[in-house]
């Protein structure tokens, strides 16, 4: 596969799995309801995407940049609504 063709498939999974967050934190806000939700589980995940972008800030991959700047703010918005009314 070309680079061009390799950069869009990434561009296509950043966004497809970065946005997969946006219902679940717009849900959470709208009912600041987090019964349902691990506070462990988001410790670890929204750490876990920080450290992906940290990693792809240091090898310059903007789909990784990308999709981890959008999911690390969805996550930790769910994170923090989980902290505050968990």
């Amino acid at each position: 596969m070309r680079a061009m063709n390799l950069e869009i498939l990434g561009y296509i999974a950043a966004f497809l799995t970065s946005f997969s967050f946006a219902p679940q934190a717009v849900m959470t806000i709208k009912t600041k309801n987090t019964q349902g939700i691990s506070r462990g589980m988001y410790i670890m995940f929204t750490a876990g995407v920080g450290f992906w972008l940290a990693y792809g800030i240091a090898i310059m991959s903007w789909p990784m940049i990308l999709a981890n700047t959008v999911t690390l703010a969805l996550a930790a918005t769910i994170l923090f609504m989980k902290l505050r009314f968990g």
